[in-house]
């Protein structure tokens, strides 16, 4: 990676400028998840602590561009990162046209995607967002793979972009798991649709040993493999692919589950029941992987060198549709392989477990998390590359 870091770089007496991924859980006006922002904390008292005066700014949800909705605003979340920093951190509602800002001061910008032009990387709003800073500091790798005027345009119009340390250990973390992994390599790519991740499927079935699906994929497979999945949420018309890629597997083998835990509907109150695959009946949801399934994948992953995590592998939020995505936690926290977990479903689930911190790398990104695993370049980092070329 050819990237200016900020940890490189002179910041006393800069006006620092910070896009951080600050877009968290927000419920009755109060932060629900602050995981992303304790990820945030160490760049901005970095940046504190060497003199800067520091701007952050951050997208929070998806409201109509342009328009300032109260219901996205960052207000819930400047209180929340204020008591973590002990300090105050203003919200400025009105921010383009310049921040008065002392050194070792700490504001934040309201909501990006307030700002008309945003989400289009437009070059006159970009502009206006490289204009208030000395120097821009790109440390969301949760957008990394948007080209959006605050997190790839304003890289082209600031005198110096860089990367932030959490950038920077992101995306180390995942060089490590894509060039040199300890073998075998063992993936856990789980969601709702085999569409939306059909292409990382094809991906690491090349790179991997053994490609562990789950949730909605998962059953995508079992029907491929002629199993019966009663009426849960399977994507019929890919059941071809999958069955491809069960044939093929570009190399990975791809273990499917022997047992599955099944309710006749989708409810906290509902009664949970084991099963093997081949029993479940036509009114039957499967929500979770069974007690035998989960034995298999954890042998997997003790036996793994390197681990990649992406998704739970059932409705862990309901208790009882829970204890696949328990066990595969546990396993990942246990194995001695070199592990990385991302997306926001897998961080709340490692946050319900409390395993975070027996994670090897837990990233912040989600979609950026996939695509890198991809092989795709992701825009924000291809900006800094070319701010860090013109400074040659």
């Amino acid at each position: 990676m050819n990237l200016l870091r900020m940890t490189d770089l002179s910041l006393a007496g800069k006006r620092v400028l910070i896009r951080v991924d600050l877009n968290v859980p927000v419920k009755d006006g109060k932060v629900t998840s602050d995981a992303r922002i304790r990820a945030a904390l160490p760049t901005i008292q970095l940046a504190v602590d060497r003199g800067a005066a520091v701007i952050l700014m951050s997208h929070l949800g998806r409201p109509k561009e342009g328009v300032h909705d109260p219901a996205q605003s960052l207000k819930p979340v400047a209180r929340r990162l204020a008591q973590l920093l002990g300090r105050p951190v203003p919200l400025f509602a009105e921010w383009l046209d310049g921040i008065e800002i002392s050194d070792q001061e700490v504001v934040l910008c309201e909501n990006v995607r307030f700002n008309a032009g945003e989400k289009q990387n437009d070059d006159a709003l970009a502009r206006r967002m490289a204009a208030l800073c000395d120097i821009f500091v790109m440390d969301a790798f949760g957008t990394a793979h948007r080209a959006e005027a605050s997190t790839h345009g304003v890289a082209k119009f600031a005198k110096v972009a860089c990367a932030g340390p959490l950038l920077v250990a992101e995306l180390e973390a995942l060089h490590r798991v894509l060039q040199k992994p300890r073998r075998p390599v063992v993936a856990i790519v789980a969601g709702s649709k085999v569409s939306t991740k059909l292409t990382i499927l094809r991906s690491l079935a090349k790179q991997v040993d053994h490609l562990i699906v789950g949730g909605g994929i998962a059953n995508t497979f079992l029907a491929a493999g002629g199993q019966p999945v009663g009426k849960s949420l399977c994507e019929h018309e890919l059941i071809p692919e999958a069955r491809r890629l069960l044939k093929a597997g570009g190399g990975a083998r791809i273990p499917l589950p022997v047992d599955v835990v099944t309710a006749g509907r989708l409810d906290a109150r509902a009664a949970a029941r084991d099963k093997a695959v081949a029993d479940v009946a036509a009114g039957d949801l499967i929500l979770d992987i069974g007690p035998r399934t989960r034995r298999l994948y954890a042998d997997l992953l003790a036996k793994a060198g390197t681990i990649v995590w992406n998704g739970p592998v059932g409705v862990f939020e309901i208790d009882q549709f829970g204890k696949g995505t328990r066990a595969i936690a546990d396993a990942v926290a246990k194995s001695p392989a070199f592990s990385v977990a991302g997306g926001g479903d897998t961080l709340a689930a490692l946050e319900k477990y409390a395993l975070t911190d027996r994670v090897g790398y837990v990233s912040t990104g989600g979609g950026a998390f996939l695509e890198f695993l991809e092989g795709r370049t992701l825009p924000a980092v291809a900006a800094l590359e070319a701010a860090a070329r013109r400074r040659r």
